[in-house]
């Protein structure tokens, strides 16, 4: 064992703890850098209430009430719908659970975590989720987690697929801001046999519960719209993609035959310089 294991393989609670620690220690810092600048000032027409006036909308933000962050996202605001995590979840449901794993709280999920070293190769996506607590009159689920995973180009789930079974990329827990936001740094799924192209994911009422899928409150999945898969699997790596894709559609998908448009992602930019799918995703 290296010295920084010690530091970086304690799992999930220690990377928690020390991520609430880091933050008290930046409140604290911040006020006391505050009081010091209004005991400094000489002009006495300094906008000092305006420091104080800021205060209620950061602690309204921070508790996920902020109207404006909620008014952000228009249209109706229906709730998302209750998926199967299928066979490959990772969450301790199905197998291995890669939860409670030091470094599993990532935005970046293209690489392994731990001991697993491979790193998933394919046409760059950004994923981009905005979770709305529709327990709470739909203001984001700020404080949150989303727990997300997809298979690699070729169509393999890391930890459970033949050849992979020893890695653990394309997946990873972000906790939500704010705003309702998390973005997740990933490759552009595969299409295997049986299923339109997709993106899982679970969502749970705080970062510290998203150690076990016994904790979450929303399973679902991102269905990609067909152009974007038809011109992402006609660059390379993606020839098996391609063949079939032309074997399945929405319409008979397992998954989104019952209906997909709550779960289709909006697909944006190109394959040459990457693309980024967004989707709304109001939960109880």
């Amino acid at each position: 064992m290296h010295d920084h294991d010690e530091i970086y393989n304690r799992g999930l609670q220690f990377d928690v703890n020390t991520l609430m620690q880091r933050r008290r220690l930046l409140a604290m810092f911040a006020g006391v850098g505050a009081a010091t600048l209004v005991g400094c000032s000489s002009d006495p027409s300094s906008p000092a209430p305006a420091a104080s006036s800021a205060a209620p909308a950061a602690t309204s933000a921070s508790s996920g009430a902020s109207p404006t962050a909620a008014a952000a996202d228009t249209g109706p605001n229906t709730e998302i719908p209750e998926e199967t995590a299928g066979p490959y979840p990772g969450d301790g449901s199905n197998g291995p659970n890669i939860l409670t794993q030091s470094g599993i709280v990532r935005r970046d999920i293209r690489s392994g975590i731990g001991s697993a070293s491979a790193v998933a190769q394919g046409v760059p996506l950004t994923i981009n989720l905005t979770v709305l607590d529709l327990a709470a009159n739909a203001v984001p689920l700020a404080g949150g987690a989303v727990y997300l995973w997809q298979c690699d180009r070729e169509g393999r789930y890391s930890m459970y697929s033949q050849g992979v079974t020893n890695e653990n990329y394309l997946r990873g827990v972000q906790e939500i801001d704010a705003s309702g936001k998390v973005s997740f740094t990933s490759v552009f799924p595969g299409c295997y046999a049986g299923r339109w192209p997709h993106i899982h994911f679970e969502v749970y009422r705080s970062l510290a519960s998203a150690t076990a899928a016994g904790n979450k409150i929303a399973t679902s999945q991102i269905a990609l719209p067909k152009d974007s898969c038809d011109a992402v699997y006609a660059s390379s790596g993606y020839a098996t993609s391609a063949t079939n894709l032309t074997r399945v559609s929405l319409e008979s998908d397992m998954v989104f035959r019952d209906g997909w448009t709550e779960e289709l992602g909006t697909v944006s930019g190109t394959v040459g310089s990457g693309l980024t799918v967004a989707l709304k995703a109001p939960v109880r």
